[in-house]
């Protein structure tokens, strides 16, 4: 149960709410106690199934990476049109083109671009809180402080929501909306792009109203800092006032105010006049772009990079789901002591349950030797054991890499979740 008060803040648009949180109960205690066990052993699953799938998937990406890179045609400098390339995989580097430059009719605005983006935002009153827990007189109290200030923000702010609405409304909508619009036909050299690669192009940049003259603008409008004010006085906007900057991505005109057209590098399967995806044998699809001149071996050094980083943030996403369950550092006081004072309390587990912890030292001691966690099935070099080569060894594949990585990172939550169940137990 629980009881709150209200009463101004500070400053003028300010105030401040307290909620008395009554000590709770046996029972209360009970079902707090069963549902983080359930929630921590959901965690610690939904940690090993991150695991393995990201170990796959990554597997999966470099074997396609490596495959690509032995299969690809680099077109040269100045790629042409050649049937004997057809549905195979090429790579280029060219500048972007199309035939008919993007416009905003309400706004005046026309840019030879591939794509041209308008971002409205509106002046609106937003609610920010500030919590913090206290005891007094036994109890436990929340005290939490709103406050309301006015911003430019591109969302629309439900006002309904705060915690107090009167003098805070906000409109229920938007004048204009916001939108990007896409050339319809893009072309790389001799090339049309497929819609996958046009929507690798998204390095948008603002778009500069000095560079436009100002009797082709809407007279109507205020102009200030690249921005279209729909108010006369842009320096003190109201609640509801409306303003608009516009951006673009990928510039394709041969002479333009902005600058030359983008050059991009591209990988990709030529379909006759088309660029389109290319499905490898491990069953991943390749169709990249960058917007800048790589060679070939660039682009898929790049690729590898990637895969990599997105690799080692889902292991760390995996580990984090495990831990989750347990914060660091929240255990019980006749456990402060480190492992030895672990040892001897009540409720650890016995010396036979750490094998996790084993696991981990022994990897540990014998990392400049190798280790071979599993044994080959019928004497071969299937699972993680690497065959000849041990799995720490030097000459180890991604597929080794992958499994070990696994293999550790369960033994360690395994470990943990067992220890942080026992702290749980004789807390």
């Amino acid at each position: 149960m629980s009881s709150t008060h209200s009463f101004p803040g500070k400053g003028p648009d300010q105030h401040k709410r307290v909620t008395v949180k009554h000590n709770p109960g046996f029972l209360e205690k009970l079902g707090d106690t069963a549902g983080g066990t359930v929630l921590g052993v959901g965690l610690f699953f939904l940690s090993i199934y991150i695991l393995f799938t990201n170990e796959g998937r990554a597997l999966q990406t470099a074997s396609s990476l490596d495959e690509g890179l032995s299969q690809v045609v680099s077109l040269g400098p100045y790629p042409y049109l050649d049937v004997q390339n057809n549905q195979r995989l090429v790579h280029l580097s060219a500048k972007l083109h199309t035939v008919q430059p993007l416009h905003d009719p309400n706004y005046r605005v026309v840019v030879q671009a591939v794509k041209l983006r308008r971002q409205v935002e509106m002046y609106q009153w937003v609610e920010s809180r500030e919590s913090r827990d206290y005891q007094e007189n036994g109890e436990t109290k929340t005290e939490t402080t709103y406050s309301y200030n006015t911003e430019w923000k591109s969302e629309l702010i439900n006002s309904r929501n705060f915690d107090k609405e009167i003098g805070h409304q906000n409109p229920s909508a938007m004048a204009v909306e916001s939108v990007t619009v896409v050339a319809p036909a893009v072309q790389a050299g001799p090339f049309v792009l497929s819609k996958g690669l046009v929507d690798q192009i998204n390095k948008f940049q603002t778009l500069s109203l000095r560079d436009f003259p100002r009797s082709l603008l809407d007279p109507f409008l205020s102009i200030h800092d690249d921005y279209f004010y729909h108010t006369q006085f842009p320096l003190r906007p109201e609640v509801g006032d409306v303003r608009v900057r516009f951006s673009f991505a990928g510039l394709s005109g041969e002479d333009t105010p902005l600058g030359p057209a983008q050059t991009v590098s591209i990988v990709a399967m030529q379909r006759g006049e088309q660029l389109v995806s290319f499905k490898t044998k491990s069953g991943d699809v390749l169709e990249i772009l960058y917007e800048e001149d790589l060679s070939a071996e660039e682009v898929f050094a790049k690729q590898q990079q990637l895969n990599s980083l997105k690799t080692w943030g889902l292991r760390a996403a995996g580990w984090a789901a495990h831990v989750r369950q347990h914060p660091a550092g929240h255990t019980h006081p006749s456990h402060a002591g480190g492992l030895d004072s672990l040892r001897q309390g009540p409720g650890v587990r016995r010396p036979e349950d750490l094998r996790p912890v084993r696991l981990l030292l022994a990897v540990s001691r014998r990392h400049s030797g190798g280790l071979a966690l599993l044994p080959p099935a019928g004497g071969g070099g299937s699972g993680c054991s690497g065959g000849a080569s041990s799995v720490l060894g030097p000459r180890r594949n991604a597929s080794q890499e992958g499994c070990m990585t696994v293999v550790l990172m369960s033994a360690a939550a395994w470990a943990s979740f067992s220890v942080k169940t026992d702290l749980s137990t004789a807390g």
